[in-house]
């Protein structure tokens, strides 16, 4: 089963992955990729790959394709969560309302110290994976503190250059990309797009993080529509919100700092 499924509507107005990692790790060529906010697919279409953009949400898909045609971001359900959490940050702890000047000029690690803010990511997050199972195996314990060890490693290394840093703590996009590009967009399960696909006909697969939901049967299969539509050499990259299992590489980084693993590997 496909959780992804039953999701409607606009879930992400941004991106929130860093698609330089599928720069630097998919060959060029033909690839796939989720459509999502469009970001990812734009960036590898503007690089010079051949992008097909899946997506099982058709208004995800409408969004990426008004993305992708130079319409500016929108508002989703993540965006509009992050906002509210914001929001009460401002009124409970007053640092929180200088975010713009902390990121350009000061110490924004700080700033997750405030104990308003852990407190409301306990209460936001902690039981997450009891409100929603299907996700639960990809949730790691106490995902506010993970998440907040996460940023925290993030933030140290050029947080002013850092447009996830600004979606995340400012709540507006310093460093907003052109998103204008041209790709084929197809709405559809995309194990199903990959099972139909002419086999080896793909370079590349980026698939975000799809495989941290969907039960073991459907994983199986999706991990067989790869090996069908990837050509021998091909690379696929996937993402997910766990931790790493002990020695377990966690892949290379994502300055959207919001990923446990993410897993670049070549197809035989």
């Amino acid at each position: 089963m496909n959780p992804w499924a039953g999701r409607r509507g606009l879930l992400f107005g941004w991106g929130y992955e860093d698609p330089d990692v599928e720069l630097r790790a998919l060959p060029r060529g033909r690839v796939l990729a989720i459509a999502a906010a469009g970001e990812t697919v734009s960036a590898l279409a503007r690089a010079g790959y051949d992008v097909t953009a899946v997506d099982i949400n058709p208004a995800q898909l409408a969004y990426c394709r008004d993305r992708l045609a130079g319409a500016p971001a929108a508002t989703g359900r993540a965006e509009r969560l992050l906002a509210a959490g914001r929001a009460a940050l401002r009124v409970l702890d007053p640092r929180w309302r200088h975010v713009d000047e902390v990121l350009r000029d000061g110490d924004p690690v700080a700033l997750l110290e405030s104990r308003r803010l852990q407190g409301l990511l306990a209460t936001g997050l902690a039981p997450l994976g009891l409100l929603l199972p299907a996700f639960r195996h990809a949730i790691p314990p106490r995902l506010d503190r993970v998440l907040l060890a996460r940023v925290r490693r993030g933030l140290a290394h050029a947080p002013a250059d850092n447009p996830w840093a600004w979606r995340l703590l400012a709540g507006h996009d310093e460093l907003a990309r052109d998103t204008r590009a041209a790709a084929t967009l197809v709405h559809a399960d995309v194990a199903e797009h990959l099972e139909q696909a002419p086999r080896g006909c793909y370079d590349g697969i980026s698939l975000s993080n799809v495989l941290d939901g969907p039960d073991a049967r459907y994983a199986a299969r999706l991990a067989a529509a790869v090996r069908h539509a990837l050509r021998p050499g091909g690379v696929v990259v996937s993402r997910s919100f766990r931790e790493p299992r002990p020695g377990e590489d966690p892949g290379p980084p994502d300055r959207s700092m919001l990923w446990g693993v993410v897993e670049v590997r070549r197809c035989p």
